[in-house]
């Protein structure tokens, strides 16, 4: 792993700005992080926590996925995500709902999920998974300014949940499964996944060569990517969080840097 890290530790000082990264190779155990325990804004990284706190009241009874739920005019926001533009009181599955937050970053599906939860069922949850410096205050784009603190997250906590993840320790193997098929349709592909060259194969039905299960997250000046990388026979779980960087040189660093991990799992 030592030429990787080499290459990233290039990339990041050429970009500029403030980065945390964890790095866990899931098959040889080798692992690596930079600024591991610094606080970042969390940003749309929050969403996956929140997917988590579906799933445990899932699993607890407190909903079902295919429960519906109508949209509402005052729960329209803006930002990512299709459900602002769609026609008000359309019906969805929470299914449905976490699929968008996941796969568009849909923002508007995101504060209905976190209605119907609430708050503090999120801090919980993410509590029970070990995230205590990674934590959850408020809905997206709706930042109250008398709020008790900021959505934050650190690149190791964010890594440790991605491999309890991966290795089903979260809920159960079953929800762990279905977290990741969502994760693996993520549709904002410009960031960790953006350099990889595409699947080659013209069979159909053939097997990929790699997958990336991902999460991104950003506002002005602020660009992130967690993700699970499967290549070949290999799994490595990465989170490269940013902060102060140029916007379109982040994107750039991001891809640059997956574009690292995807040849260095391809090479061994």
């Amino acid at each position: 792993m030592k030429q990787l890290t080499k290459r990233i530790q290039e990339i990041i000082k050429h970009a500029g700005g403030t980065w945390g990264i964890s790095l866990e190779d899931l098959t040889t155990n080798e692992a690596w992080g930079l600024n591991t325990e610094e606080s970042f804004y969390a940003a749309s990284v929050i969403k996956v926590p929140i997917m988590i706190a579906v799933f445990d009241a899932h699993h607890q009874g407190a909903l079902n996925l295919t429960d519906t739920v109508h949209l509402d005019r005052d729960a329209l926001v803006g930002g990512s995500g299709v459900l602002q533009h769609l026609t008000i009181g359309t019906r969805f599955t929470i299914h449905d709902l976490l699929t968008l937050m996941i796969i568009q970053s849909d923002n508007t599906a995101t504060n209905i999920l976190i209605d119907l939860l609430g708050v503090e069922k999120i801090q919980q949850t993410m509590e029970k998974q070990g995230l205590v410096k990674s934590k959850f205050y408020h809905k997206m784009m709706t930042v109250p300014v008398d709020r008790e603190g900021i959505n934050e997250i650190t690149a190791r906590e964010m890594t440790v949940m991605l491999k309890k993840l991966v290795t089903g320790k979260i809920i159960s193997a079953y929800a762990c499964e279905q977290m990741i098929t969502i994760m693996k349709k993520q549709q904002i592909r410009t960031t960790l996944p953006g350099k990889i060259p595409t699947n080659s194969s013209q069979l159909i039905g053939a097997l990929p060569e790699w997958e990336i299960a991902n999460k991104t997250g950003s506002v002005s000046g602020i660009r992130h990517d967690i993700g699970i990388f499967y290549v070949g026979k290999r799994t490595l779980v990465a989170a490269v969080l940013s902060k102060d960087v140029d916007d379109i040189r982040a994107v750039d660093a991001l891809g640059e840097i997956g574009l690292e991990i995807w040849q260095h799992l391809q090479k061994n």
